[in-house]
């Protein structure tokens, strides 16, 4: 297949990953649809944000011989729904992992990477996990069970997704996610923490890109701070003095002997004047105990002066040594965690994505082999947005997210376009776009 875009280069790079799934389904003459129909059958609804996606293009294939589905997606036979949950039931959703690392890779490669680092010259890499799924009834062998005090049982799923950002921007580029389900040999449920190790242990070569790991207090825990030094990875995580009380204890008496530093500052936000604190100490224990992990401290404090009201305060650990020099971007990047809820899980359960939707449960794997692949989705809409000019051009005249889909649907539900080349240029046509004065974001 030769490539005329980044979004072909996107479409080859699934079909080449698809080519080689296994088919666990025993043979029988009556199969029709291949395992990769399947795949990009879900992918493609996804990626037009458009649950009749495929039965638009079956009824534009018998009326003209030809649809969207073949030209854009290559899909050479259209399942409907419930022949993809069928299919789709049986193939882990991991067999996809290496499309976000060749995104990834192409991205950086691209040099638009640069743009993302921040402290240090290193990414960020921002840790969290989010529920997509909760039933009293619906359930499968890789769901959380909760018992209530009730004694009711829920049962639900889990997915850590990590994402690199940075202060200032409203893009995320999301790394492939890893699912918070009963691991084999375990007596034990699954949970976040322990997903967040097997998803370093996946991307260990970040490591070696100078990366930092941020996330919430559950992640500021010594064993896996050591983890995170150990795979070579810098850190700054959410510190509350509930779950770190020693850590707190010895700050308290330095706090109460003037030996924390501490830097003040004013700015108008627009609506008032804030007081900005930023304190700091290094070398700290984060636990009671002999010879455990010392980490460095810091923690910012915005103050309305009118009204003398705490506006915001939030505070962290890291493994940088933190002095006036840089006290501010630490807490800065520390900030930046918030966008993995913000910019990524929240923009895919409310702009169209629609994460904790039920597209389908199955048995094995549909629940999370769906979710990846939603993903997968989010993800081919940022790399567009960095690799296709023309692409970038028409989402920023279409700011909207939900104009953007709304034509893209409509256009591809009554005319019919050799390859993407052709949907997105004529998309720029009708907007009257000058892409050459177009200048791309770079994070």
């Amino acid at each position: 297949m030769n490539c005329s875009s980044n979004f072909d280069w996107f479409i080859d790079k699934l079909h080449n990953t698809f080519d080689r799934l296994p088919d666990y389904r025993s043979f029988s003459p009556a199969l029709t649809y291949e395992v990769k129909d399947a795949v990009l059958g879900a992918f493609s609804m996804f990626f037009s944000q458009s649950a009749s996606f495929l039965s638009y293009q079956n009824s534009m294939k018998q009326a003209k011989g030809k649809s969207n589905a073949e030209s854009l997606f290559k899909i050479e036979k259209i399942p409907s729904d419930n022949q993809i949950r069928n299919i789709l039931d049986g193939v882990s959703p991991d067999n996809f992992y290496s499309v976000f690392s060749d995104c990834y890779s192409k991205i950086e490669e691209s040099g638009h990477l640069g743009g993302y680092r921040f402290f240090q010259d290193c990414l960020l890499v921002a840790i969290d996990g989010t529920e997509y799924f909760r039933s009293s009834k619906i359930h499968c062998k890789n769901c959380t069970v909760t018992h209530h005090k009730n004694g009711k049982v829920s049962y639900s799923h889990k997915v850590l997704t990590p994402v690199i950002t940075q202060p200032g921007s409203t893009t995320v580029i999301p790394l492939e996610p890893e699912f918070v389900i009963p691991q084999d040999g375990s007596k034990k449920q699954d949970c976040e923490l322990n997903a967040a190790k097997r998803s370093i242990e996946r991307n260990v070569h970040m490591a070696d890109e100078r990366s930092i790991i941020l996330g919430d207090d559950l992640f500021s825990r010594e064993p896996f701070c050591k983890q995170l030094l150990l795979k070579g990875f810098h850190f700054i995580l959410v510190c509350k003095p509930d779950s770190h009380k020693t850590l707190y204890e010895y700050l308290d008496g330095f706090i109460k002997s003037n030996n924390v530093s501490s830097i003040s500052s004013r700015r108008w936000n627009g609506k008032y004047h804030e007081k900005i604190i930023l304190r700091y100490f290094n070398n700290l224990p984060v636990k009671d105990g002999e010879n455990v992990l010392h980490v460095n401290w810091a923690d910012i404090t915005i103050t309305n002066t009118k009204t003398q009201e705490t506006c915001y305060y939030n505070s962290f650990i890291t493994d940088f040594i933190i002095d006036d020099s840089n006290v501010e971007q630490i807490i800065q990047a520390g900030r930046a965690r918030w966008k993995v809820e913000n910019e990524n899980n929240n923009v895919l359960k409310t702009k169209g994505y629609h994460l904790e939707h039920n597209y389908g449960h199955g048995k094995k794997f549909l629940s999370s082999t769906l979710l990846t692949l939603n993903l997968l989705a989010f993800l081919s809409h940022i790399f567009l947005e960095f690799m296709d000019k023309t692409y970038f051009s028409v989402r920023k005249a279409l700011s909207v997210r939900k104009i953007f889909f709304h034509d893209f649907k409509a256009l591809t539900k009554y005319l019919y376009f050799d390859n993407w080349k052709h949907l997105i240029n004529f998309m720029a046509e009708q907007l009257e776009l000058n892409i050459t004065d177009i200048k791309m974001n770079s994070g």
